[in-house]
């Protein structure tokens, strides 16, 4: 049944053998091949899978080796494996219990000596090519070798002293007795008791002859080995020792031929310059930093800097300013300099009007299972899917637009900036930090009804005051103006397409935010990344962020191309990393920003750059050398208890409190919303419904008299039968869909113009949509920008004064 082995195997020798192990109730015990070696038990199938396949391995310096009957033995490592095994007679598993007791000793005191040692002997670095492995394991070989033959010596002196003392009793028992009948007894028990000791003699003796020759044989190989590792790390302290004195060169050499390139078109500075750079850098080299450009973003160089950079701009920053002389591009990028621009706007102490709210109610734990909802929903208009308040938050889009101003210091800061390229930069880190408070908000905000506004005066406390509006159903739209008393405002409008895959959730902005500042005349605009929502079957939700983000600055050219890293599992980068370059309309670059949008961004000035060696993919890399990098933008910490208040902000706390004199259609006055955040959801379901077939007949209302003022009766004809099948697409269609937007069909097209415009019927004439609708916006007025030249909602005025006045007569009730 198995190989012939001795009774007890030399420890660290491979044992070998077929074992039978228990499978299942179904099949029971089946025959595997089983193999000990250092202190590993692994089995396999048939002997022809040792050399590919491992069915399993048990280390035996944590497992426990118990005996259940005569062929049967247990062994376990504390409940993660355990195998029962049955040998084919009592002697087979006598021979393996002994085998693995031993092997077990032995790996536990190797593991022991192994965690004693370990920070006594130091680690000796592998030598080059396949000759250090060699060598390592033959000497591993080797001491295991030494190790067994050491142990059988131990053995054998136990031995040696067991039957020694047996043949002394023997001895002395024989001169006790007197001559008779029991001497020839006695006489015979001598005899055997002194075979054994010299039979156990004998092996002592060998056994040392073998360890003496063993280490004889070895010694001499051992210190020849020895003497190469010498003379290897002499060599190697030779060459580092050359290397250190290259790079001092190379170094020195640097250091005298580097120049700004704008020194060329100054003398002044260079010759300044030149008698500051033989300073010494020792406190400042790592100062200086190389990024590379955005094909290949993951990888950063640091080499030494020019300590002349680095004293002025930390020193001097407006005097390297007025010494550069350059038109748009100075290097006073940080607070220093704003605040010492005499032109700059000094910031004001402003005090809040009023106290604002730090809690909300907590959330309710209440149960639904999204998948129940969603798994019909695959591959269908995601605005026909309605949705419980379950999936919500208690705020609206509106209301998640404006925290986008939650960080309006950023802008505050840009509008003081006397170069553009500077003002870029803070524009930019404004654009990402947008997307800080959603890497915690999984919820769904609301979809606006149509008219709804939500208004954010912050006039006296921030300087700025934010008014948002739906102005459009099919296809959802918001727009959004925001103005500041420091001299900025923003404007956007927002259309949201959706896919749905049954994994994750991907919403894409449409829409095209701009950012206006007066004194400069500086007009930038740049559209938001992709939102993905992930694990929308099992799991839990989790948001990430992914996408590109060009910043263009229409006046002067300049460009900020952001990119968004997607997050991956195997990546080695910082997970959410977002890096940019800032470039002017030559595309050269000016600075380099680099961070996270869910924690903070840096931003560097570049002082030179050159083309490194190709990418990962085959691109030529873009080296940047750039000043130390300087906090631009760090993300406020959540409020005490966010968790349970939806991970809300200190801002987004805020947006729902109630507040007097805001027009009727504003987002706080919305009941549903209302009731969600007092944690009323059933309530909450019910006037949401209510909402949207209110919604759904005022809209009914307005197409109806749409149809009536077409100008021919064909048209008319052809409106009324569009209405009707509106009012029967209407009776699935809600307000609120995760998100409430068109999505992509593989039967038309994709763009969200196609639900607005005309199409042509079955005689091949143009007719109007089914949502036929003359809707107008309140505050908002659609134009075509002269800039961008792109056409949007623009904010055409009247709401703060009708709020100043206390008139909201024109506001519809939607509520």
């Amino acid at each position: 049944m198995s190989e012939s082995k001795p009774p007890t195997p030399t420890p660290g020798d491979t044992y070998k053998g077929w074992l039978f192990k228990w499978t299942n109730y179904i099949k029971g015990y089946q025959r595997r091949w089983f193999v000990l070696s250092n202190g590993l038990l692994s089995y396999y199938r048939t002997q022809a899978e040792m050399g590919h396949t491992c069915r399993g391995t048990i280390n035996l310096a944590t497992a426990n080796i118990a005996v259940e009957d005569s062929c049967n033995f247990v062994i376990s490592n504390g409940g993660a494996q355990t195998y029962h095994l049955k040998a084919n007679s009592e002697v087979e598993r006598q021979r393996w219990i002994t085998a693995l007791e031993l092997a077990k000793a032995k790996a536990v005191d190797m593991q022991a000596n192994s965690d004693d040692s370990g920070d006594e002997c130091p680690a000796v670095p592998p030598t080059s090519g396949q000759g250090g492995g060699c060598r390592n394991s033959e000497v591993q070989s080797t001491l295991r070798t030494l190790n067994s033959k050491v142990e059988d010596l131990t053995t054998c002196n136990d031995l040696i002293v067991k039957h020694g003392s047996a043949l002394q009793r023997s001895l002395s028992e024989l001169e006790a007795i007197r001559v008779g009948g029991d001497m020839g007894e006695k006489i015979r028990q001598v005899t055997e008791r002194a075979t054994l000791f010299r039979i156990t003699s004998n092996a002592m003796i060998n056994a040392c002859r073998d360890f003496l020759s063993l280490a004889q044989t070895h010694s001499k190989r051992w210190q020849k080995a020895l003497q190469v590792e010498r003379d290897q790390r002499i060599r190697l302290e030779e060459t580092l020792e050359q290397l250190a004195k290259q790079h001092n060169h190379l170094e020195r050499a640097f250091r005298g031929a580097t120049v700004l390139p704008s020194s060329f078109s100054n003398p002044a500075l260079g010759s300044k310059g030149g008698a500051s750079g033989k300073g010494d850098a020792s406190d400042e080299d790592d100062d200086n930093e190389f990024f590379d450009a955005m094909e290949d973003p993951a990888e950063f160089i640091t080499v030494p800097a020019d300590p002349k950079y680095h004293k002025r701009s930390g020193s001097n920053v407006s005097g390297l300013s007025s010494e550069i002389g350059m038109d748009d591009q100075s290097v006073n990028f940080d607070e220093l300099s704003l605040a010492s621009n005499p032109e700059s706007p000094q910031p004001l102490e402003l005090e809040p009007v009023r106290q604002r709210r730090t809690r909300i109610p907590d959330k309710p734990n209440y149960y639904l299972n999204l998948w129940s909802i969603m798994k019909n929903c695959i591959g269908k208009e995601l605005s026909k899917i309605p949705m419980p308040v379950n999936f919500n938050e208690p705020l609206s889009m509106l209301q998640r637009l404006s925290e986008d101003l939650e960080y309006y210091e950023l802008l505050d800061k840009a509008a003081k900036c006397q170069s553009s390229l500077e003002q870029m930069c803070y524009v930019a880190a404004f654009t990402v930090s947008s997307y800080s408070t959603t890497v915690h908000r999984t919820g769904k905000p609301f979809n606006p009804l149509l008219g709804e506004t939500f208004e954010l005066d912050r006039l006296r406390e921030c300087g700025y005051r934010s008014l948002c509006e739906q102005v459009s159903h099919h296809p959802p739209a918001a727009a959004h103006h925001a103005f500041s008393e420091k001299g900025w405002s923003l404007r956007q409008e927002i259309t949201l397409a959706s896919k749905f895959r049954g994994k994750y959730l991907s919403i894409m902005p449409l829409g095209s935010i701009q950012c206006l500042f007066d004194k400069s005349n500086n007009h930038y605009s740049w559209k938001k990344v992709t939102t993905t929502v992930h694990n929308i079957i099992v799991g839990k939700l989790w948001i990430d962020q992914s996408g590109e983000i060009d910043v263009v600055n229409h006046r002067t050219g300049d460009r900020c191309h952001l990119k968004f890293a997607p997050y991956s599992y195997f990546s080695r980068d910082v997970p959410r990393k977002v890096t940019g370059v800032v470039t002017d309309k030559e595309g050269k670059a000016h600075y380099v920003l680099s961070g996270t949008w869910d924690e903070k961004m840096e931003f560097s000035r570049v002082m030179q750059s050159s083309k490194g060696e190709n990418g990962t993919e085959g691109k030529q890399r873009t080296v940047y050398q750039t000043l130390k990098a300087k906090e631009i933008w760090t993300k406020n910490p959540l409020p005490e208890g966010a968790d349970n208040m939806y991970f809300f902000s200190s801002l987004a706390l805020t947006l729902n409190e109630p507040e007097d004199g805001v027009a009727p259609t504003d987002s706080r006055r919305r009941p549903d919303q209302r009731l969600m955040e007092d944690g009323r959801w059933d309530e909450a379901n019910a006037e949401k419904q209510r909402l949207e077939e209110k919604q759904r007949t005022t809209r009914r209302e307005r197409e109806r008299e749409a149809v009536k003022a077409a100008s021919s009766p064909e048209e008319a004809e052809a409106g009324e039968t569009g209405t009707e099948a509106s009012e029967v697409s209407d009776e699935t269609d809600t307000e609120d869909s995760p998100p409430h937007t068109p999505v992509a069909s593989s039967h038309g097209p994709s763009h969200p113009h196609y639900l607005m415009e005309g199409k042509e019927g079955s005689n091949g004439a143009q007719i109007k949509s089914a949502h036929q609708d003359n809707y107008q916006a309140l505050w908002f007025e659609k134009l075509d920008d002269p800039v961008s030249g792109e056409v949007l909602h623009v904010y055409k005025g009247g709401y703060w004064e009708a709020k100043d006045q206390g008139s909201w007569d024109i506001c519809p009730d939607i509520f």
